[in-house]
């Protein structure tokens, strides 16, 4: 192999290969990335079986060739070079030569034939949508998805087309984020995809430009045009989502997003007693009562708020009212609440396009 390429375009390509490279491989050439240059293009692929990544790019190929080179080293090396050409040679003894004006590095480079192949997928079965739009379902989901491995359905987020709706859904057992787009698009699937890959999916995502995705029956393929994401899918059967949330309320309270977030932030510094990070909601009236109370002291918040109904109290997680408020971009939210043991609903105040459930914690007096 020898090859001609920009210090930008080969970085560039590193840095989106690696994000399937977990390093925690017992083969070590999964924690190499597989460099195929062929036809002026240079194609690199990470992988770790269940999520690959491939990504391509236009340079000078003298000699065509294909190798494994250890990934952290060489991204780590690429990164500090000069922006400049750099010229990659196969040398004798299983080694590479990298040059860049006048820095030289020699590297060992592992067989390409024990790289795993990708996926063989037809992609015929394309179903389109706007990155932007995908990119901001997922960040809208994603902090939802369960990280331990106990149920590992769980661990993913549910992709669900049906009547022309595209629905991302996650749920840990404790909360649930669900977000919905209308689409052009009569397919119906349902199937669940690893947050891992989505966690790296959404760092590749712009904010330009449509992304394609095909389904098999154990894989999804995201395309991007010079990049491919490669995904196993997670087997077995979702959680009914539908029958979890309720459809009627005793009470509806609507409030800022901002102060709300801000006072279950400051009320949680003192809530932090155990693993529950508790903290108590008094609905009144006009005004919401924030308080915790632990050994480390206690705390009282207030703010304004709209009420429909009867007057509450409820305590919760704090963690998972802050992590789905930092998600919700409306200055105004609406939850929807029927008793302190039942589950709290919170919408966009001005959308429909994402509903969050969470679950109080039971109160001994409840």
């Amino acid at each position: 192999m020898k090859i001609k390429c920009q210090k930008n375009k080969l970085q560039e390509a590193i840095s989106t290969a690696q994000k399937a490279v977990t390093g925690k491989s017992a083969m070590p050439v999964l924690q190499g990335l597989l460099i195929i240059a062929k036809n002026d293009e240079i194609t690199i692929i990470g992988s770790d079986i269940d999520l690959s990544i491939e990504t391509k790019f236009k340079a000078e190929v003298l000699e065509p060739g294909k190798i494994v080179v250890e990934s952290k080293l060489l991204g780590d090396i690429v990164r500090k070079l000069p922006s400049s050409m750099i010229e990659i040679n196969t040398t004798e003894n299983n080694s590479i030569e990298l040059i860049c004006e006048k820095s030289n590095f020699t590297l060992v480079h592992m067989n390409s034939d024990d790289f795993p192949s990708l996926p063989e997928i037809d992609e015929n079965i394309i179903f389109s949508i706007e990155q932007k739009t995908l990119k901001n379902m997922i960040k809208s989901t994603i902090f939802a998805v369960a990280q331990d491995e106990t149920r590992p359905i769980l661990t993913g987020v549910l992709f669900e087309i049906a009547e022309k709706k595209l629905s991302l859904v996650a749920l840990d057992g404790y909360r649930l984020a669900l977000n919905s787009e209308e689409i052009d698009n009569d397919n119906l699937i349902s199937e669940v995809i690893p947050g891992k890959t989505l966690n790296e999916v959404v760092k590749i995502l712009d904010d330009e430009g449509n992304v394609d995705i095909t389904f098999t029956t154990n894989h999804i393929l995201i395309n991007f045009g010079d990049t491919k994401v490669f995904s196993r899918l997670l087997e077995g059967e979702f959680i009914k989502y539908k029958s979890i949330i309720p459809e009627e309320f005793n009470l509806k309270v609507t409030v800022k997003r901002e102060e709300l977030l801000s006072c279950i932030e400051r009320a949680s510094l003192v809530g932090k007693d155990g693993n529950t990070n508790l903290i108590k909601f008094d609905i009144l009236e006009d005004t919401m009562v924030i308080t915790s109370n632990s050994q480390l002291g206690k705390v009282r918040e207030e703010l304004n708020i709209i009420l429909q109904g009867q007057p509450l109290q409820i305590a919760f997680n704090s963690k998972y009212l802050i992590d789905l408020l930092k998600i919700i971009d409306e200055d105004e939210i609406i939850m929807e609440l029927s008793s302190s043991v039942s589950p709290c609903i919170i919408r966009n105040a001005e959308r429909e396009d994402s509903t969050f459930l969470v679950l109080p914690v039971r109160l001994l007096n409840s």
